[in-house]
């Protein structure tokens, strides 16, 4: 069973009981009880697991990340959400297998990212994903396009990075030894 039923359930029926607490004069109360039925839509519209799967991959604890976000089936989250959860397997699975980090992360764009500097990220690390494949021309074409959504420059040191890998593959191979 889809589990947002029962939470959109739950924050409808604590709105009618802090409605029916107003009606009866109990102001304190009707207050609190609005504050549980934000949390509960709060709840509704984010997965907590995938909150502490972000912390997580933040922190490097990527074991944890993972162990989250395998609690996590994507079938019961909203669209968008389920564009975040392909974006943060495809995030981890780049340390085991390309291939597989590549599907995940396409899958992402094709679900859809609210913010431009997520699509940047995900854009980032396809461009990884193919200089590791050694398609360097795709790589720079999505590096480009990187750089174009990547308005606050949260990226720009990461950029640089994997540009001088693609201008210089010899020396990333040379450091990674």
């Amino acid at each position: 069973m889809d589990t947002r039923i029962i939470k959109i359930a739950l924050a409808a029926g604590s709105l009618a009981y802090a409605i029916s607490l107003f009606i009866k004069g109990h102001i304190g109360s009707g207050v609190g009880m609005i504050l549980v039925c934000a949390l509960l839509v709060l709840m509704t519209l984010q997965s907590m697991r995938m909150i502490m799967a972000f912390v997580n991959l933040r922190q490097q604890k990527m074991d944890d990340a993972r162990k989250w976000l395998s609690r996590v089936n994507p079938k019961h989250l909203w669209p968008r959400r389920r564009g975040y959860w392909y974006f943060l397997m495809g995030s981890l699975a780049m340390e085991h297998n390309m291939n597989d980090a590549e599907r995940l992360l396409k899958e992402a764009l094709d679900m859809g990212l609210k913010q431009d500097h997520d699509k940047a990220a995900v854009k980032l690390n396809l461009a990884v994903v193919a200089s590791a494949k050694r398609k360097p021309k795709l790589a720079k074409a999505l590096l480009a396009e990187c750089k174009r959504l990547d308005k606050k420059g949260m990226l720009k040191k990461d950029i640089k990075q994997v540009e001088s890998a693609i201008q210089n593959p010899q020396a990333m191979r040379m450091r990674g030894r």
